[in-house]
């Protein structure tokens, strides 16, 4: 099992927007399972009034996605990790598809999130996987595409051919 130091040495993602708990199996360069639990202490529930029924505390399906991709992010740099994004390499997201929701995901519930490396050409990489709560499907994703460039090419007035 991996914790937080690994995961933060890896993504630059920080509170809020960290929404990987903990890495619970990785074959680098295969797949990766991690854990993300929902608890209604996230900043999105914070406007939540009493009279809100149960279907207003669903997680944000935006937010399922980008747990999903963080993992996704921690599986494309685990050999190579840098959670800098002004030095190295930057993961860019480039494409998605074939994105199902099956259910709603509540407080309470944990995220597992599954990844695997359907193909990697190059400094491109496409991801496939799902999230699952209780052993169900909850989302389901055909295909991203993800890029790593280096991170001076990407800063203005510097060459972006690379």
């Amino acid at each position: 099992m991996t914790g937080q130091v690994e995961i933060r040495g890896r993504l630059p993602h920080r509170f809020p927007m960290l929404l990987v708990d903990r890495v619970l199996d990785v074959e680098p360069g295969q797949r990766i399972t991690a854990i993300k639990a929902v608890t209604c202490n996230e900043p999105w529930y914070a406007e939540l009034g009493p009279d809100t029924p149960p279907e207003g505390f669903g997680y944000p399906q935006s937010l399922l996605v980008e747990s999903w991709c963080q993992s996704a992010g921690l599986l494309g740099t685990w050999d190579d990790p840098n959670p800098d994004v002004l030095s190295g390499k930057v993961m860019l997201f480039g494409s998605m598809s074939g994105v199902q929701f099956h259910g709603q995901v509540l407080p309470g519930d944990v995220l597992e999130h599954r990844v695997r490396v359907s193909r990697a050409v190059g400094d491109t990489v496409i991801f496939e996987g799902e999230s699952l709560v209780d052993g169900q499907p909850v989302l389901t994703v055909a295909s991203v595409v993800v890029a790593m460039r280096p991170a001076e090419v990407l800063r203005p007035g510097e060459s972006a051919s690379a």
